[in-house]
């Protein structure tokens, strides 16, 4: 905001000047000005929750939804951080140049993963405007590559408009071991799971205090708080007694579950009468991506539906016990008097996720490196699932039962099962209605207009000497007092995501039939549906042959919006050719790093690469003490990641291959106090069936090897976020079952830790062959 002019006067001696505090008191927020909460889930259908029908409990959005509204055609971009990129700027996803989740960047305009200068955040507006600012949760708006601790801060939420932030930067994390940010350094968890800790129960712990913080210095300002629980990502986690509630409650399946569902989100007014189920993997074989089948109830074993059953209630046991989080505080604004004149925008990210894949997972890691799940396996950890053994994820069915009653799920823009999800919005001193519908079509990129026009201000034309683009979106706060069927303010809304587009205007809906992650590309030969979504609103009947000048003029309009919002390049490549993509950072690849104890954890995305390649790593260590142990080295966790250590007395090098039992060990003899070089190499030889090195390693004790055996390594990320690289400790869940986290050296010191690569990366020439044929 502009300076105000001093209109004091100065002269040689203080005593005959006059002073002007004007131009440096900071801006007050105008007079009753209300407090924001945003409490945005992640990867979470229509048809999931209660206060919409479905059959996962929450107390606390039913308690707000019948003091506020209930929206039934809101919509996002169908994935993470597209659609938190729209909630922070107003400005569409590709604008933000965030086309896709930030670990799948590319070097476009659209596409860099960096918001730009030219579209400010709501946290600074808000912050100049007179509120304080806290971000809580989960982020994912940072590129990657400046996750490393040295890395620039410029696009966290600190530089970003926000006094406060406390939880993790990447896409996900485990919700037992987070990977933990307090404002802007990483930070070790304040206590164990055995202790009682769940990363949802922190949050809201932290919550509470900003809050109390806050208005024991400023009680007359008010405040913005972006609050993103882990939840509903996988690995979904929560506590056993929540998993119990739910048991038994899934057992009939996600096809019952639809044809149970939908009529209660009828009833409930959700949708109209008439509105009809779409099938179950409606996307033709030829252009269908095989990873997001569903799998018909009634070919499943006996097993798979036991297994399946129990995954679901694990996550709605996450989903209900997440809220009972969020209540904790809004029982605490209650209790002070805070609630009646606080927003409260209660929402998901996009639909409910397949990334399980059709027969589920006990380690969602194995879907971003290409590895298929057994279902003999993940049974023998049926008890433990929502446990720290388990990084789970539920199969695609309930996936598309979750977004009932629309087609497909998370990554399908041309969807509304990908894009149609849960807004609630109450502010019980800002309007009358009480648990009422509002059908008006709106859109993620309508947030922060909404947000500013409620707090009475404007997105500046110009933001600290930079010209903005103007808001994409339109406010929403027309429609606190309007009636359910009042025409909506918006006019048109474009979707392109991994390869999948549509674009909805004036009640109609267009859709181009491709599938994410395929690698099929052949854009220019989709064929486009066409929906009346107004009074079809599942988009069942495609209308495309019967109004072909309306197909003609939406997918126009595609294009108009695609030119104007930096859409372009699309990208449907598997997620292991778009993560492993190897990006620009301050720090050029090299082929040999050095690492010192007791540094930060460096981010995969920043640390040395060793995936689909050979390598050594090599630590010149003085041991003093007979009874020395820890870890030399470690990256990643017990569901994929390697290390190096001392237990027994003995160095173990041990790789943790997507958490498939048992774990690859390598140990030594006993080793008595000296000074060693202790290291490992491994010498790749080929590529297995599901493109995993297949090789040998030798594990050495100076220049002697003193193991060796066969080895596979993954050629995927050990996760998609967090779970870095560390030195002489463990961050987080331990890689091995022989040490416990954080494992810390002791009984010596690390003098250095060096690992080696291979100058090029293995590829794989056959399926780059392949990929190039199914392309022309």
């Amino acid at each position: 905001m502009p300076q105000k002019p001093f209109k004091g006067v100065i002269k040689l001696d203080v005593r005959d000047s006059v002073p002007d505090w004007e131009p440096y008191i900071p801006t007050k927020a105008p007079a009753g000005a209300p407090n924001i909460l945003f409490v945005l889930y992640d990867d979470t259908g229509q048809a999931a929750w209660s206060p919409f029908g479905g059959r996962i409990n929450m107390p606390t959005l039913q308690k707000l939804a019948d003091q506020g509204l209930i929206y039934s055609q809101w919509h996002t971009t169908a994935l993470c951080s597209p659609t938190r990129s729209t909630c922070l700027t107003g400005r569409n996803h590709h604008l933000n140049a965030m086309s896709c989740i930030t670990e799948g960047s590319n070097g476009f305009p659209g596409h860099n993963a960096r918001i730009p200068d030219e579209c400010a955040t709501v946290g600074q507006i808000l912050q100049e405007g007179g509120w304080s600012t806290f971000w809580l949760g989960k982020n994912h708006c940072v590129p990657e590559t400046d996750l490393s601790p040295g890395a620039s801060r410029k696009l966290w939420p600190l530089s970003q408009g926000f006094d406060r932030y406390y939880g993790f930067i990447g896409a996900e994390t485990n919700n037992w071991y987070p990977d933990l940010t307090e404002d802007s350094h990483v930070i070790e968890q304040p206590y164990s799971p055995e202790e009682g800790y769940h990363l949802s129960k922190d949050l809201a712990d932290k919550a509470l205090q900003m809050i109390k913080d806050q208005k024991a210095g400023n009680p007359s300002k008010p405040w913005y708080m972006w609050f993103c629980p882990g939840a509903n990502h996988a690995p979904h986690h929560c506590p056993q007694e929540y998993i119990d509630k739910y048991k038994g409650q899934f057992d009939d399946g996600y096809e019952a579950y639809r044809e149970w569902v939908l009529p209660r989100m009828i009833a409930k007014g959700i949708l109209p009468e008439g509105t009809q189920l779409t099938p179950f993997n409606p996307i033709p074989e030829d252009v269908a991506n095989p990873a997001d089948f569903v799998r018909p109830w009634n070919t499943l074993s006996a097993d798979e539906k036991k297994l399946f059953s129990k995954l679901a209630e694990v996550y709605a046991g996450f989903s209900e016990y997440t809220d009972a989080q969020v209540g904790r505080i809004i029982d605490y604004l209650e209790q002070s008097g805070q609630l009646e004149n606080t927003v409260v925008i209660y929402c998901a990210d996009n639909g409910a996720s397949g990334e399980g894949g059709p027969s589920g997972s006990v380690n969602e890691n194995k879907f971003f490196n290409g590895y298929p799940d057994s279902v003999a396996e993940n049974m023998k950890l049926i008890d433990k699932l929502g446990s720290p053994d388990t990084y789970e994820h539920f199969p695609t069915g309930w996936a598309a039962a979750f977004s009932t009653p629309y087609k497909m799920f998370k990554r399908y823009s041309e969807y509304a099962g990908g894009t149609c999800d849960p807004l609630i919005i109450s502010w019980p001193k800002g309007f009358k209605a009480r648990g009422e519908i509002r059908n008006q079509y709106h859109h993620s990129v309508d947030i922060v207009a909404t947000i500013l026009d409620i707090c009475g201000l404007e997105m500046p034309k110009v933001y600290k000497g930079v010209e903005q683009i103007p808001l994409s979106g339109v406010s929403m706060r027309y429609t606190f007092d309007a009636k359910p069927n009042t025409p909506t303010t918006k006019k048109r809304q474009y979707y392109a995501m991994l390869g999948t587009r549509g674009i909805w205007e004036d009640g109609w809906k267009a859709a181009a039939v491709h599938a994410p992650f395929t690698g099929k590309g052949n854009f220019d030969q989709d064929a486009w549906e066409l929906y009346h979504v107004d009074v079809d609103r599942s988009e069942s009947k495609d209308l495309a042959k019967e109004n072909p000048e309306k197909l003609q003029a939406l997918i126009k309009a595609w294009f108009d919006e695609a030119e104007k919002n930096r859409v372009l390049p699309l990208d449907d490549r598997t997620p292991t050719e778009m993560l492993c993509v190897e990006r620009p950072t301050e720090e050029a690849p090299r082929e040999r790093y050095i690492y010192y104890a007791d540094s930060s954890p460096i981010p995969e995305s920043c640390a040395v690469n060793v995936r689909g390649r050979s390598y050594k790593i090599f630590a010149n260590v003085d041991i003093t003490d007979p009874n020395c142990s820890g870890v030399i080295f470690a990256h990643g966790s017990r569901f994929g990641g390697h290390a190096l250590f001392i237990a027994n007395k003995k160095l173990c090098y041990s790789y943790n291959f997507l958490g498939i039992k048992p774990e690859q060990k390598f140990i030594s003899e006993e080793l008595k106090p000296g000074k060693y070089t202790l290291g490992m190499e491994f010498i790749r030889e080929g590529a297995g069936s599901n493109r995993e090195s297949i090789g040998k390693t030798n594990l050495y004790v100076n220049d002697k090897i003193v193991a060796s055996g066969p080895m596979r390594a993954q050629v995927g990320k050990f996760t998609l976020s967090g779970d870095g690289l560390c030195v002489g400790y463990d961050s987080g869940d331990a890689v091995s079952e022989d040490y416990k986290s954080p494992g810390r050296f002791k009984g010596g010191k690390i003098l250095l830790v060096g690992v080696t690569v291979e100058k090029e990366q293995y590829l794989d020439l056959e399926l780059m062959a392949a990929g190039a044929l199914a392309r022309d």
